[in-house]
């Protein structure tokens, strides 16, 4: 399951955004640390394949992937030096996949910002140092460790001392390392342990107003934040937290009709679930028979056995072949039955590479 933590400063939509979109409850209020012990929420990613699959199938039974949010109290400036509460909560988003950092890009007299005005690359960078901070002393305890072995004059010890050095120079400039750092096979062997948190892919969930999503595109505030995203190769889904809690009260066709109201097709849930695909280099397959349709995450690139290996080890252990047909191709055919004698459905072996959308049936022996 993919896992994102959500971060930001205090006041910024990150507590309401996270109630919105997983229904946990965790309060939300105008001030500063109202969140403070991590909360946990588990999502279904939505997907409108899954319902079309369905009927073509004949199933009642639908299982979507899912996503695990992690929302921690929010930072503020020194937080690594022991200011407010966020700090102590940074191991718990030490092990998530990706950070979602909410950024707020609107103006609202009655909703007090720490730093007493609203400027999203200032908050962006606030949060940035904080970070990095944090991974300093992940690294600074490594090299503690290591010394030792180093001045044994251990090889590895050495080799491995010289790339934490490297970090602790980026980390004390307070620059994230994925700005900068495209690791060696070796490195990432020394690297991935650290679980550091600048390492992370970023997700940008740009905040605005009920009455700016649909133009949030030309909002000074939000391309603000995407022109900084697009620096550092970053993505930024543009949300409404406020949108998200009020449709998380409504019914699916309710919910349509308000979004359209507002002239956008997407909530923010969807907008950041894609962006978190995107950042991540994740896709959807699907398996789908008369017991149920069934959505898998992969990283993109994965080839067929390592797919069948996400359903269960012996799938790709035993692996023989897939038989697989694009989404397109099997809904515009109407059954995989007439897919089939249409030579649409191919019978795909070790080598090949998983397309986002293929539907696929494994053959493998025990």
């Amino acid at each position: 399951m993919l896992r994102a933590g959500i971060v930001g400063l205090p006041n910024v939509g990150k507590s309401t955004l996270f109630n919105a979109i997983t229904a946990a409850g965790a309060v939300a209020a105008n001030f500063p640390f109202c969140t403070i012990d991590p909360n946990v929420g588990v999502v279904e990613v939505p997907d409108t394949r899954l319902g079309v699959l369905a009927k073509l199938s004949k199933t009642l039974k639908i299982v979507p992937t899912a996503i695990e949010f992690v929302d921690i109290a929010g930072l503020v400036r020194g937080a690594s030096k022991g200011e407010g509460l966020g700090n102590k909560f940074l191991a718990h988003i030490r092990e998530v996949d990706a950070i979602v950092h909410v950024v707020r890009c609107f103006e609202d007299d009655d909703i007090t910002h720490v730093e007493g005005s609203v400027n999203p690359v200032r908050d962006i960078e606030t949060i940035n140092l904080e970070l990095a901070m944090a991974d300093l002393s992940t690294v600074e305890k490594r090299i503690e460790r290591l010394a030792r072995d180093v001045r044994a004059n251990n090889k590895d010890a050495v080799a491995e001392n010289a790339f934490l050095l490297r970090l602790k120079e980026i980390l004390e400039g307070g620059v994230p390392l994925n700005f900068v750092l495209k690791p060696t096979p070796e490195e990432w062997a020394w690297l991935q342990p650290l679980n550091l948190l600048t390492d992370k892919p970023v997700i940008f969930a740009a905040n605005v107003a009920e009455g700016d999503l649909a133009t949030a595109d030309d909002h000074p505030l939000v391309k603000q934040v995407k022109a900084y995203a697009a620096e550092h190769g970053q993505v930024v889904a543009t949300i409404s937290a406020q949108i998200e809690s009020e449709l998380r009260e409504l019914g699916t066709e309710e919910a349509e009709a308000y979004l359209a109201d507002l002239g956008v097709t997407e909530g923010g849930l969807g907008r950041l679930i894609r962006a978190s695909y995107d950042a991540l280099s994740l896709i959807t397959y699907f398996t789908a028979g008369e017991k149920e349709v069934h959505a898998w995450t992969i990283t993109r690139g994965t080839k067929a056995p390592q797919a069948a290996g996400v359903i269960h080890t012996d799938f790709e252990k035993g692996f023989i072949r897939a038989e697989t047909i694009c989404y397109d191709d099997l809904v515009n055919s109407g059954s995989k039955l007439a897919a089939k004698e249409k030579g649409l459905v191919r019978l795909e072996g070790k080598e090949y590479i998983v397309v986002d959308g293929d539907v696929m049936e494994f053959r493998f022996a025990l």
